[in-house]
């Protein structure tokens, strides 16, 4: 298996690998990784194979996938300097008034508390603003960020899914200020999936020093090719709560570009889903790409796409550009 490579968060010091490893849909999930003893398998093999980061957010499983997580680094006892986590905050755990879908100064300050101790740490590596807030002022959100950072409960701070005009908007609030600046965006980014990260926030870059910890590299399965003939039983598509993913995984144009892709990776004798992951490490401005996995077998499978890296040369990633462009 090729070495895991190492990349800086941005502009930031902080490198993390370019294959890590995420909680979303699988941890404290019925049929997934249920337990902290499951977790940390999968845990382990991500470690074994050079993953030092692990992605996680307050969101997923109503908070139960940061406690699974927890409880899987002390079963491992991990010591705290050998890894990176993240996690994220918005949606809330609380249904009342300013604790859910907001990033006003109180719920974020409370949300991290919860997170770290449902974690059992003292701090996160990355927290991000996991989705952006339009009731409450960008500038509240980034003095509530900058803070969390000065009393040493996060480390560094990023948005998820926000706008390039919000990203550089909370930034320049911070440098007028001598704030924390966020330094990361974590945006869906797959072969199917390109607008944002290629073209929004291309002159964020340069311009600010963005880095991205990309999610959903094979777009929630669809780029494995396993719903080419409709959507197979234990699926994440079948999974309560998920029912909204089930549209996106039969349109006849995203099956068509699948099979093309298909074509592409039998000719370089790699699975498709090895082809997707490696295509997504290639774009330098990707600091990382988040995986899944429900299985040890299949963290182990996911490391393995850094082998199909060395195949994407000019003329197969133009090839790829010309089947998604038809």
């Amino acid at each position: 298996m090729s070495e895991m490579q190492y990349r800086r968060v941005g502009r930031s010091g902080l490198r993390v690998s370019v294959l890590s490893f995420g909680s979303w849909v699988t941890f404290a999930n019925t049929n997934q990784l249920e337990t902290a003893t499951q977790a940390a398998e999968c845990l382990s093999v991500a470690r074994a194979a050079g993953v030092n980061f692990f992605d996680n957010a307050e969101g997923y499983a109503e908070g139960e996938s940061e406690r699974v997580m927890g409880a899987a680094f002390r079963e491992l006892g991990w010591r705290r300097h050998e890894y990176v986590v993240s996690t994220k905050l918005y949606w809330g755990l609380h249904d009342v008034v300013n604790m859910k879908n907001t990033l006003n100064r109180k719920y974020l300050t409370q949300a991290i508390e919860g997170s770290l101790e449902r974690l059992g740490l003292d701090f996160v590596d990355l927290v991000y603003c996991h989705r952006p807030d339009r009731t409450t002022p960008i500038e509240e959100t980034v003095w509530a960020m900058s803070d969390m950072i000065s009393r040493g409960q996060a480390l560094y701070w990023g948005t998820s899914e926000w706008s390039a005009d919000d990203i550089r908007a909370a930034w320049e609030i911070a440098e007028r200020h001598h704030l924390h600046k966020p330094i990361v965006e974590q945006p869906q980014y797959n072969l199917l999936h390109r607008e944002r990260v290629e073209k929004e926030y291309a002159r964020l870059y340069e311009d600010i020093g963005l880095g991205t910890t990309i999610w959903s590299p094979l777009a929630s399965g669809l780029l494995t090719g396993k719903y080419q003939q409709g959507i197979p039983e234990g699926s994440r598509a079948t999974l309560p709560g998920y029912e909204w993913l089930r549209a996106s995984m039969t349109r006849p144009e995203s099956l068509a570009k699948v099979d093309r892709l298909l074509a592409i990776a039998h000719e370089l004798d790699v699975s498709l889903s090895h082809l997707a992951l490696a295509w997504c490490v290639k774009n330098p401005r990707v600091s990382s790409v988040i995986t899944g996995a429900s299985s040890a077998a299949q963290v182990r499978d996911n490391m393995a796409a850094l082998d199909a890296l060395e195949l994407l040369n000019d003329e197969v990633m133009g090839r790829i550009d010309t089947a998604l462009a038809e």
